[in-house]
C-alpha cells in the first residue's frame, strides 16, 4: 500500500526540514534529515490513527490493551517505511537530496525501552496486533534511559546512559492534555454518605503522567495502533521564593523527585530504594494506563459496567500486575459499584502472560513497602487476598496449598498469585513451560482452576527478522514461492520441496556467504574486529543469565582450545564463536562471565597456533540493531538452557527463519522447533526435564564428574589458574564444583558438558558437508513459519481476547 511516491517524499522532507528546521536539504545535517523522515512518517501515522479510532469508536469494537514494562522497539525509521510500502521511494527520495538512506538508518538510536525477549517480544505483538487490524493499544514508561549502553574497558562490562531520545523523540506525540494523576503514600480517611463508605487518600505525593504516543503502523493495511508511554511530572511548580534565595535544588526537589520514576529501566533493586523506585515505577504505569482507559470508555459509553464487554487488559509478566486492584478502586471509590460487581468485571477483563518459571524472578514485594507506598491499593489487595485465601482453604482443605496459592503470606505480596487470583486467563509462552506452569509452578491454583490455564507459544514480527532484514533471502523466497509469505507465513512450508534442488541450494549457500562478509564488514567497523567469513560463525546472543549457560559454551571452546595445544591440527575448519550479552548492573557472577569470555578471546587472539583455526569475539553492547545485522549471518543458534527453565524464548525462532541450525537442549520453544524439525535438522544434546528433576532428587554432585572426567578436570583448572591477562576465575570453579550461597554447579553445566562436546562435534561434521548443511538450513527456514507472531496474536484474538481479526 503506497502512501507516497518519490516525489511526494522528496518534497515533504525538503517542506519539513524548512519548517521544523529552517533549513534546506543542502544545508541540513544527518541527524536534521533522520528527524525530518521521522516527522514526515509519525505524521502520516497519526492522521491513519485517527481514522483507526474513529471507526474503533463507530463499531464499538472491544479493544485490547497491552501493558508490558517493557517494549524494545529498536529503530523504527526502516521498519516503518516497510510497513507503510514506502521503503524504495524514500531511499530514492533520500538519494536525489543527497543522503545515503543506509547512513540515516544507521544513525537512528534504538529505542531500549526493554532488557530481552520480554520486551522484543511485546514489540512484535504489536506489530501483529496492528497488522491483524485489532484495535489496540501498548502501555509502558517513557524511559529517559532505556537499557544502558555496554562499553567494554578491560574485558569487564561498564554500564552507560543510553539516552534514545534525542532523535528517537521525533516519533513521539505528546498530549498533555490526557495527563493522569498517580498518588502515593499518605493516609486514608474513610466516611460514609448516602449509604456508600468513601475512601480519600489524604497528605499523598501526586505525580503527573503526560502520555506520549508512538504510532505503530501495521503491513498492507490503513490500520495504526498506538503504543502510550507514559512521562513522569511534578504537580507542583517550581518554588520560586526559595530559588530567588539561592536554594535551587531544594526549589526543583519535588520535579527532580517525580522526575525519577521515569528516568532509567529497572533501577538495581538491591537496596530498600531501588525497590522502592521499582514499585513506583509499576503502579505509575499501571495507574495512569487504567485511569486513561476508565476515562475514554466512559466517555464512550457513559457507564463502567460493560468495562469487560469492550476492554481486555493483557499483562506481560507480572511487572503491570496492580491493574487488578488498580481497577477495582476505580470501580469501586470512583464509580460506586460494590465489590462483587467490580470483581467479576476485573476478572473477565484481565489476563495473564507468565514468563518464568524461575522461583526469584516470580515478584513479591514486602507487605510493609508496599502499604507505605500504596495505602489504598494494600487495602484491596489484603482483601483479594482473604476472600482468595477462603476459597483456597474451602477448595483444598490443606495448609500446605493454601500457603501455596495465598497473594500474601508472611508479610509479603506475591505478583503472581495476585495474578491468578484476578485474572481470567493464564498462559504461558511455549507448550513444555505452560505444561510446567500446571503441574509444578502454580501445580495447585492449576488443579482449582484448570479452565484459567491455557498455552500460547511466543512468536516473531517475521516481517522485521526475515523479510526486511534479510532482504537476499527474502528474494530467493519469493522467487521460489511468492510474495504471499509476508501475511501467511505458514506458506513457508513450500520451501521444503526444494531440499533436493541443487540450484537453490547453491543460491541459498551464496546469500549466507554474502551476509556473512556483510557483517564482517560492519564487526570491523563497529569494534574493530576481524572475522573471517570462511569461518563457522557459531553464536550465543542473549541475556546473560547462569540458566541460559554462556558458560558451558565457554567450558566447550576452552576444551577445544586445550585440544589445539595438544595437536594443532585438530581443527579442520576454522570456527569463529560469537557472543552478545548485557549482564543486569547487580548481577556479579554474569559480569564476571562477561569477563571470562573476553580473557579467553584474549589468549587465543594471542596464540598463533589458533590462527586461522579459532577466534572468540565478545560483541559489543548487544541489541536490536545488531541483532539485525547478525542474524542472516548466523550459521549455528547456541540454545543451551538447563531443561525446564527456560519460557520459552524468541532468539531461537529469528535464528531458525534465517537458516541458522540449532545446538540446543528441549527446553522451551526448543521442544516445538524439534517438532516441526525432527532430530535430522538440529543438534539436540543434554538432560531432559524429568531426567534433571530426577537428577537433582538423586542428589547431584559435580565433583564426581569433575574427578573422573579428564576433560572436565582439566577445562575446570584452566578457570582457577587463569589466562593471559593475569585474571583468574576461581570463583567461577568454587561456584560449579561446591556452589557460593547456591547450589554446586546449580544449572548441570558439567551433567550436560560431554553431550554438548559431542553436539558440537556432530554439528562440525555436517558443516563439512555443504550440501547437506543448506539443505538443513532451507528445512529451518521452511519450517519456521508457525514461529510468526501473527500466529500467536491470532491465538490470543481467538483463546483469550475474542476479538476478530483480519486472515489473509
Amino acid at each position: 500500500m503506497t502512501a507516497f511516491t518519490t516525489n511526494q517524499l522528496e518534497e515533504a522532507l525538503t517542506s519539513k526540514l524548512m519548517v521544523n528546521f529552517g533549513k534546506t536539504a543542502e544545508e541540513a545535517s544527518d541527524a536534521e534529515m533522520l528527524r525530518a523522515c521521522a516527522l514526515v512518517l509519525r505524521d502520516a501515522m497519526a492522521l491513519r490513527g485517527v481514522e483507526t479510532r474513529k471507526e474503533t469508536k463507530r463499531g464499538e469494537k472491544r479493544m485490547v490493551h497491552y501493558l508490558s514494562l517493557e517494549f524494545l522497539m529498536g529503530r523504527s525509521l526502516q521498519k516503518n517505511a516497510y510497513n507503510l510500502g514506502i521503503l524504495p521511494q524514500l531511499k530514492e527520495a533520500l538519494g536525489h537530496l543527497g543522503f545515503q538512506a543506509g547512513d540515516l538508518f544507521e544513525l537512528e538510536p534504538d529505542a531500549g525501552l526493554g532488557n530481552g525477549g520480554l520486551g522484543r517480544l511485546a514489540a512484535c505483538y504489536l506489530d501483529s496486533m496492528t497488522t491483524l487490524e485489532i484495535p489496540a493499544a501498548g502501555y509502558s514508561i517513557c524511559y529517559e534511559l532505556g537499557i544502558f549502553k555496554q562499553k567494554i574497558v578491560e574485558g569487564q562490562q561498564v554500564e552507560l546512559p543510553d539516552n534514545w531520545k534525542g532523535i528517537g523523540s521525533a516519533w513521539l506525540l505528546p498530549k498533555p492534555e490526557e495527563a493522569q494523576q498517580v498518588h502515593f503514600g499518605g493516609t486514608l480517611r474513610e466516611f460514609w454518605d448516602n449509604g456508600h463508605l468513601h475512601i480519600v487518600q489524604e497528605g499523598a505525593t501526586t505525580v503527573l503522567a503526560v502520555p506520549c504516543d508512538m504510532e505503530i503502523a501495521g503491513y498492507d493495511t490503513r490500520h495504526t495502533n498506538v503504543l502510550r508511554l507514559w512521562d513522569a511530572k511534578s504537580l507542583k511548580p517550581v518554588d520560586m521564593s526559595l530559588y530567588s534565595k539561592g536554594e535551587y535544588f531544594k526549589a526543583t526537589e519535588d520535579e527532580a523527585m517525580a522526575e525519577v520514576i521515569a528516568k532509567v529501566l529497572y533501577p538495581d533493586d538491591n537496596h530498600v530504594e531501588g525497590k522502592s523506585l521499582r514499585l513506583k515505577q509499576q503502579y505509575f504505569f499501571v495507574s495512569a494506563t487504567i485511569q486513561s482507559i476508565a476515562e475514554k470508555h466512559l466517555a464512550a459509553y457513559g457507564t463502567l459496567t460493560n468495562f469487560h464487554e469492550k476492554n481486555v487488559i493483557q499483562i506481560n509478566d507480572t511487572h503491570p500486575a496492580l491493574v487488578i486492584p488498580e481497577l477495582m478502586r476505580i470501580l469501586i471509590d470512583d464509580a460506586g459499584m460494590s465489590w462483587d460487581q467490580a470483581w467479576d468485571i476485573t476478572t473477565h477483563s484481565v489476563a495473564y502472560t507468565n514468563h518464568t518459571v524461575l522461583a526469584e524472578a516470580l515478584e513479591k514485594w514486602p507487605q510493609d513497602l508496599f502499604q507505605r507506598i500504596l495505602p489504598r491499593i494494600w487495602q484491596i489487595t489484603a482483601e483479594i487476598a482473604r476472600r482468595w485465601q477462603e476459597k483456597c482453604e474451602n477448595f483444598f482443605h490443606d495448609p500446605e496449598k493454601v500457603r501455596d496459592t495465598a497473594v500474601v503470606w508472611d508479610g509479603v505480596v506475591r505478583m503472581a498469585n495476585l495474578c491468578i487470583a484476578g485474572g481470567m486467563s493464564v498462559n504461558g509462552v511455549s507448550a513444555l513451560h505452560s505444561q510446567i506452569l500446571k503441574t509444578d509452578v502454580f501445580k495447585n491454583a492449576s488443579e482449582m482452576e484448570p479452565e484459567k490455564f491455557t498455552n500460547v507459544t511466543n512468536g516473531i514480527d517475521h516481517r522485521r527478522w526475515l523479510a526486511e532484514i534479510n532482504p537476499r533471502l527474502d528474494g530467493l523466497i519469493c522467487d521460489l514461492t511468492g510474495g504471499a509469505y509476508l501475511m501467511q507465513p505458514q506458506a513457508l512450508r513450500k520451501l521444503d520441496a526444494f531440499a533436493g534442488d541443487r540450484d537453490v541450494l547453491l543460491r541459498l549457500a551464496r546469500i549466507k556467504q554474502e551476509n556473512k562478509k556483510d557483517f564482517a564488514a560492519y564487526v570491523k567497523k563497529q569494534q574493530g574486529a576481524v572475522l573471517d567469513p570462511e569461518s563457522i560463525f557459531d553464536v550465543q546472543v542473549k541475556r546473560l543469565h547462569e540458566y541460559k549457560r554462556q558458560l558451558l559454551n565457554v567450558l566447550h571452546i576452552i576444551a577445544l582450545y586445550q585440544r589445539l595445544q595438544d595437536d594443532p591440527n585438530a581443527i579442520v575448519r576454522p570456527h569463529t564463536f560469537l557472543f552478545g550479552a548485557k549482564a543486569a548492573p547487580g548481577y556479579a557472577v554474569a559480569k564476571r562471565i562477561i569477563h571470562l569470555i573476553n580473557s579467553l578471546a584474549d589468549q587465543i587472539d594471542h596464540d598463533p597456533v589458533c590462527k586461522g583455526k579459532l577466534k572468540v569475539v565478545f560483541l559489543e553492547n548487544y541489541r536490536v540493531s545488531l541483532a539485525e545485522h547478525l542474524m542472516p549471518a548466523s550459521e549455528v543458534s547456541q540454545q543451551i538452557s538447563t531443561a525446564g527453565k527456560e519460557a520459552s524464548g524468541t532468539g531461537n525462532m529469528k535464528f531458525m527463519m534465517n537458516g541458522a541450525l540449532t545446538v540446543g537442549t528441549l527446553d522451551g520453544a526448543n521442544v516445538e522447533m524439534h517438532d516441526v524439525l525432527g532430530d535430522e535438522n538440529m543438534f539436540l544434546f543434554g538432560l531432559h526435564t524429568d531426567e534433571v528433576a530426577a537428577l537433582r532428587r538423586e542428589g547431584y554432585v559435580p565433583q564426581r564428574l569433575y574427578n573422573r572426567d579428564p576433560v572436565i578436570h582439566r577445562v575446570l583448572d584452566a578457570l582457577k589458574t587463569g589466562f593471559r591477562d593475569g585474571v583468574s576465575y576461581d570463583d567461577l570453579y568454587g561456584r560449579l564444583l561446591f556452589g557460593d550461597r547456591c547450589p554446586a554447579d546449580e544449572y548441570l553445566l558439567l551433567a550436560d558438558f560431554a553431550a554438548y562436546c559431542d553436539a558440537e562435534k556432530r554439528m562440525a561434521a555436517a558443516y563439512e558437508d555443504p550440501v547437506k548443511w543448506n539443505e538443513m538450513s532451507l528445512h529451518n527456514i521452511a519450517r519456521s513459519g508457525v514461529f510468526a507472531a501473527d500466529r500467536a496474536v491470532a491465538e490470543y484474538a481467538e483463546r483469550i481476547w475474542h476479538v476478530p481479526y483480519r486472515r489473509s
